[in-house]
């Protein structure tokens, strides 16, 4: 199935991105249609730079307060991704990119992000304990303690 993946990503949306470029440019021009691409480029290097500003205070202020930054780190994965998206040439990838960018659709996204990849997690860690679960290697009677002194001080 990953191969399927990489052939999608790699020469249908290619392939996409140019019919649709190629259609907008009949339906309203060329210079109209680049205009377009590159707005699309420059609106989304601003939204990355001022959402990644505001995840990363939000990490910032997620440790300052002792929590584990799990959200935030989702959403700093997310705008990376948004910008990559809406900085490459094509309206398809622009759209993918205002949704991951924008943070009520990137909340969305979030939320069907973790609930996939949760129960991934939760089903691998679960299979990698018990696969190791019979190689116990503190068995006991095999520990020895130690009496704790207190470091000596040298004499004069």
């Amino acid at each position: 199935m990953p191969a399927l993946g990489l052939i999608l990503l790699f020469v249908v949306l290619p392939i996409a991105e140019l019919y649709v470029i190629w259609t907008l440019g009949d339906a309203i021009g060329i210079w109209l249609t680049l205009g377009l691409l590159v707005a699309d480029s420059l609106v989304g290097s601003y939204l990355l730079r001022s959402q990644g500003r505001t995840v990363w205070r939000r990490f910032n202020a997620a440790l300052a307060e002792g929590r584990v930054p799990h959200r935030e780190v989702i959403d700093g994965v997310l705008v990376v991704f948004g910008g990559a998206f809406l900085i490459t040439p094509g309206f398809i990838t622009d759209v993918a990119g205002l949704v991951l960018l924008l943070p009520p659709t990137r909340a969305l996204v979030r939320r069907v992000l973790v609930a996939r990849l949760g129960a991934r997690v939760a089903v691998g860690m679960t299979t990698a304990a018990g696969a190791r679960r019979h190689r116990d290697y503190d068995v006991e009677g095999t520990s020895t303690e130690y009496e704790v002194r207190p470091p000596r001080r040298l004499e004069r």
